[in-house]
């Protein structure tokens, strides 16, 4: 039975003051976690071409826009390195070395910009002269053994300075191994943010080419998840809470939004989503053309990352977002 005209939902909607004040979801600087990508050298600034107006780094050009990304307010930076092809084993020994690209990245930021909340990517891919997430014995992605070296990784992050590790990687039992292996060597303030549903999804193109880390045999889907199942998401982030992980995440976004939101109402720590790099190079193609209006799109992403229960949003707009709402 209806209550019209006794019930008129638009008296909420009469003006803009009054929409502010009955809006259900909110959107701020602070939900904000900008991903940087560093490479070796010195005055880089490098555009990506699949991700127009994102850049490759080099330190003394990070320090200059991590600089920038806290003067518009944002509090949290998510670090990728590019590693150079010679540096690149099955071992991942580079992605242990103090010395390391992503070593001097985050004592960088950290000089530069102390209070910045550094997290860092911990996955082999990078540093993998398979471009796989771990080490490959027979052709097969082997899980002991790739846990141990990102355990040892994390620690190595831990001791350049990082506020926290994302591990991106999907190996099974690696959250509760790197939280041992930090607290062990001393980081117990350390935090762990886990990739815990991360889809085997085309939407990461872009990326890949920004790190060159495509895999050079197969896909990943014996580690990574199956875009069509759901009660799986929320079995791996449970794992992860219950192994030590203190936020997970999901990843893509936009066509992972019932996750986010089964994700946030089964956990009891902050759900991060990642609003990855193919989501970004659709909306700056389509606004290229001309068939939608760039601004209004981010934004209508955005609060729908929020509305589905996302506390953070990892996303190449991080910038733009911060100047939209000012």
């Amino acid at each position: 039975m209806s209550t019209f005209p006794l019930s008129r939902p638009r008296r909420l909607r009469v003006n803009a003051s009054t929409r502010a004040l009955v809006q259900e979801t909110t959107l701020s600087v602070n939900d904000l976690i900008a991903p940087v990508f560093v490479v070796e050298g010195e005055n880089i600034t490098e555009e990506i071409s699949s991700m127009p107006g994102y850049f490759r780094y080099s330190l003394d050009q990070l320090e200059i826009e991590v600089t920038d990304l806290w003067n518009h307010g944002i509090k949290s930076v998510l670090v990728f390195v590019k590693a150079d092809d010679h540096t690149k084993d099955n071992a991942g020994t580079e992605a242990l070395n103090p010395n390391g690209l992503m070593q001097r990245a985050i004592k960088r930021i950290k000089t530069v910009c102390p209070e910045m909340i550094v997290m860092t990517d911990v996955a082999l891919d990078p540093y993998s002269s398979y471009g796989h997430d771990g080490i490959v014995e027979n052709g097969e992605i082997v899980n002991e053994k790739t846990v141990e070296v990102l355990a040892k990784m994390s620690v190595s992050h831990a001791q350049a300075g990082a506020d926290m590790v994302a591990p991106s990687d999907m190996m099974d039992g690696r959250i509760l191994r790197i939280r041992q292996a930090l607290d062990e060597a001393g980081f117990i303030n350390t935090g762990i943010m886990a990739y815990s549903a991360k889809y085997a999804s085309c939407f990461y193109g872009p990326f890949r080419d920004a790190l060159d880390s495509a895999p050079g045999f197969g896909d990943k889907k014996t580690y990574q998840m199956n875009p069509a199942n759901r009660i799986e998401a929320v079995k791996e982030a449970l794992m992860d809470e219950q192994e030590g992980a203190d936020m997970v995440m999901v990843k893509p976004g936009m066509p992972y939004l019932d996750i986010v939101r089964e994700v946030k109402n089964a956990v009891h720590v902050p759900v991060s989503v990642y609003h990855v790099s193919g989501e970004y190079a659709m909306i700056k193609a389509a606004a290229a053309k001309g068939w939608l209006n760039e601004k209004q799109a981010i934004m209508e992403v955005m609060m729908g990352f929020k509305r589905a229960g996302a506390d953070l949003i990892a996303t190449y707009f991080a910038k733009d977002v911060a100047k939209l709402l000012r």
